[in-house]
């Protein structure tokens, strides 16, 4: 009995162990390998993770991290510029709220764009889970305007990326 005991534990264990990091059934993640690099910039992620963004697909190993919204935002419009998988494949998308640093659904969070803090990047999509929390960040750090996922476009990310070096 004890044997069995123990040969269930150890097959336990394994089946923990070989979960892919960075996906568990649409739950973001701060486990991220400190080798694994932004698809868009190649920075490594792990350095930033109050930034860290993150899109799953139904295959685990095509999770992507992103060092922030920004660079997620690229690759959402354009995933196969970066070998990625059609956009219609992308099951959760998950950002991280800037006050409270919890992740949440990057479809349901806003977004200030044009405040006097910048991400890893540069000038970056700041997000929250509340408009009400945007507000006050704006307020306080001079925002330009709050978004939500549906306002951002292509052109927007393009004019927050003007004069960095993308690879």
């Amino acid at each position: 009995m004890k044997t069995c005991l123990i040969l269930l534990l150890f097959i336990s264990i394994q089946l923990v162990v070989s979960v892919p990091t960075g996906f568990t059934n649409g739950v973001a993640t701060d486990m991220v390998s400190d080798q694994a690099r932004c698809p868009v910039c190649g920075m490594f992620v792990a350095k930033y993770p109050n930034w860290l963004a993150q899109i799953h697909y139904s295959d685990p190993a095509q999770t992507r991290f992103f060092d922030g919204p920004k660079d997620m935002m690229v690759f959402y419009f354009k995933p196969e510029r970066y070998d990625g998988p059609p956009r219609e494949a992308i099951k959760y998308i998950f950002v991280k709220d800037y006050y409270s640093l919890n992740w949440l659904s990057a479809r349901d969070a806003f977004y200030v764009i044009g405040s006097d803090i910048y991400g890893p990047m540069g000038h970056e999509l700041i997000p929250f889970g509340t408009r009400e929390a945007a507000e006050s960040f704006s307020k306080d750090h001079q925002g330009k305007d709050i978004l939500t996922f549906e306002d951002i476009t292509p052109e927007l990310i393009e004019s927050l990326q003007a004069g960095q070096k993308m690879r």
